[in-house]
């Protein structure tokens, strides 16, 4: 329901002090044709405070219905009717009280068409006023639910993506696991206390958006030991990360689909060591600059692709969170692949939205 135009104290003060001024303004007139005094106040009083209460009769129909595609004829219906019943009653109490007087009823017989097309003048405005008013609140209230239904569906869409994210990284994990279990026992038991140690800061949290660089490196550390114990000395990973960059905001586990391609592309298809590089600026005040580098086999790229479920979703997230298209873009040189990353350093009011 759009808020009525006569809420609050501002209208009614406003309201007010117009007829008041209308009504001195009306006396004077009325005694400009020698009109007494008290004759004068009793018409203006009587024929302003009737014309003010049609008036607010307009404010409150538009409050519940407006005039839809175009059909303003409503308005100029309503203001011609209320006109004539605004006149009729004033001329009727007037002519009451002064019946005796023929020559206030002459003046106010000769004033017929002035009084009407006054009252005409302040029922039209009224009704003009209250339909711009009523309309654009309806528009601001369709335009702020239409908002909320986008962010509803983007925030669901983000959930969905943290969700996929999990079980994708857990099979990986499980699969190892149990590959393990039967050679390497000891080891098996250390991936599954780091995946335990995963997964915990992972659900602790899902409520944030975005956290510092730092915190989401360390957290990175985690699954990067968990990569360790499945691939032992051959994963090997270079972190440089600048003071400015360590502070900078970041949606929470961006990096870890990014560090998990590179591996797949790096290692899956080797047995050489691999050396996967992660550098972050943060000299540029207002961007972070995230770059993942990995070797890769131009020759085993298309055999390994996958489902492209890691970078993909990075890209949509990216663009669900900033509208940017332009903020994950890769590049292959020689035999080593480069994820480059750009996080918008807004405002933190960003790290307090939740998903």
């Amino acid at each position: 329901m759009v808020t009525p135009i006569t809420k609050g104290r501002s209208f009614y003060l406003a309201f007010t002090t117009w007829w008041l001024v209308w009504i001195i303004v009306h006396i004077w007139v009325l005694r400009e044709y020698e009109v007494s005094f008290i004759q004068s106040l009793a018409d203006a009083f009587t024929s302003n405070l009737l014309l003010a209460a049609f008036c607010l009769l307009v404010v409150n129909n538009m409050k519940y219905y407006l005039p839809r595609n175009e059909r303003y004829w409503y308005i100029l219906i309503i203001s011609l009717v209320l006109s004539s019943l605004y006149l009729f009653l004033v001329r009727t109490i007037l002519k009451v009280w002064f019946k005796e007087d023929d020559v206030y009823l002459t003046l106010l017989r000769q004033s017929f068409y002035i009084r009407y097309i006054t009252g005409f003048l302040m029922i039209g405005c009224m009704s003009m006023i209250s339909l711009l008013w009523y309309t654009l609140l309806e528009q601001q209230e369709n335009e702020q639910r239409k908002e909320e239904a986008e962010k509803i569906s983007k925030d669901a869409e983000l959930l969905k993506l943290r969700q996929q994210l999990q079980p994708h990284f857990l099979f990986n994990s499980l699969n190892s696991i149990s590959a393990l279990a039967g050679t390497q026992p000891e080891k098996a038991r250390h991936m599954i206390q780091q995946l335990s140690d995963f997964l915990r800061g992972t659900l602790k949290k899902e409520e944030h958006q975005q956290v510092s660089l730092q915190e989401e490196i360390h957290h990175l550390q985690l699954y990067l030991d968990i990569e360790k114990v499945r691939f032992g000395h051959r994963l090997q990973t270079k972190l440089e990360v600048d003071e400015q960059a360590a502070s900078m905001l970041i949606p929470v586990l961006l990096l870890q689909p990014v560090v998990e391609n590179a591996i797949k592309f790096g290692l899956y298809d080797t047995t050489e060591n691999v050396l996967i590089r992660i550098k972050a600026d943060g000299t540029k005040k207002d961007m972070l600059e995230i770059l993942i580098e990995n070797p890769f086999d131009p020759s085993t790229t298309i055999a390994t692709q996958g489902t492209g479920f890691g970078l993909a979703s990075i890209a949509r997230r990216l663009y669900l969170l900033y509208a940017r298209q332009d903020l994950i873009r890769t590049s292959k040189t020689d035999q080593l692949f480069t994820t480059h990353i750009l996080i918008p350093q807004y405002n933190h009011e960003m790290s307090h939205t939740r998903i």
